[in-house]
């Protein structure tokens, strides 16, 4: 029946703080922006090497972004985790855990965007 994964959507606070991150700290690019009928504010970010996209929607008249802890995360495979968590640090952005090593030899950390959606950072020992 499914085709294909096409996106996911996260709705955001404050859609220039969250282009920021997922632009300028996790190398995502911004490949439309437009407004949907009822007036949501949407941007679609490209997921390096792959088709797939995330979708950022911000909707004032739907309140204030709340995410409670463990909701949901996106886990991205990196080169060089150091250099990402040196990336992080310089921007002022928390690392929320580790880095971790797994008993395989995968190393990740924790952080968060600017509405607290959680993102994982692996390198890969395989």
């Amino acid at each position: 029946m499914i085709k294909k994964y096409l996106h996911t959507r996260f709705r955001v606070s404050d859609m220039g703080k969250s282009i920021s991150f997922y632009r300028d700290i996790l190398g995502m690019e911004v490949v439309e922006q437009k407004t949907s009928p009822r007036g949501s504010k949407l941007v679609f970010l490209k997921f390096p090497g792959m088709d797939c996209e995330l979708e950022l929607c911000s909707f004032t008249d739907s309140g204030n972004v709340h995410v409670p802890e463990d909701l949901v995360h996106l886990a991205f495979e990196v080169d060089d985790l150091e250099a990402c968590m040196e990336k992080l640090k310089v921007a002022g952005v928390p690392i929320t855990e580790g880095p971790v090593e797994s008993s395989n030899g995968t190393r990740f950390i924790f952080t968060e965007d600017p509405d607290k959606y959680e993102i994982e950072l692996m390198q890969c020992k395989f």
